[in-house]
């Protein structure tokens, strides 16, 4: 959504990750097509597991229902992604999405992964379990 609101094209932060494999141009690219868009996906998809396994990792032994130390422990991982992605990776291996969209949107993705990381693991809990 940010990417139609900031280049109106939803493609273009996806298109920009494809950068990994197509250099910075990919970044320029705002129309869907396998090239880019399948590629910055899949790159992605990889990328978003890969955090979400040392999520799962480091939240296995909380205590079911205590879903406030979810949120906060999905919120370290996803700054601790953050942060990886942007102060510890080369620029050619960087996430790509800096290429197209603001600061505030980055903050708002990295926001949405924290909450997709935590409402998944807490959608997973036993009914009957506070799921706040």
């Amino acid at each position: 959504m940010a990417g139609k609101l900031e280049n109106k094209a939803y493609a273009a932060p996806i298109n920009a990750i494809s950068h990994w494999i197509w250099g910075d141009d990919a970044a320029r690219h705002d129309k869907a097509d396998l090239r880019h868009t399948l590629v910055g996906y899949g790159i992605h998809h990889a990328s978003a597991t890969f955090w979400a396994i040392i999520y799962e990792h480091a939240t296995k032994s909380r205590p079911v229902g205590n879903a406030v130390q979810l949120y906060a422990d999905a919120a370290v991982i996803s700054a601790l992604a953050c942060f990886v992605d942007y102060h510890l990776t080369p620029h050619r291996l960087r996430p790509g999405y800096e290429m197209r969209l603001s600061r505030m949107s980055l903050l708002v993705v990295y926001a949405a992964f924290a909450l997709g990381l935590a409402r998944q693991k807490l959608s997973r809990q036993p009914a009957g379990v506070n799921r706040a």
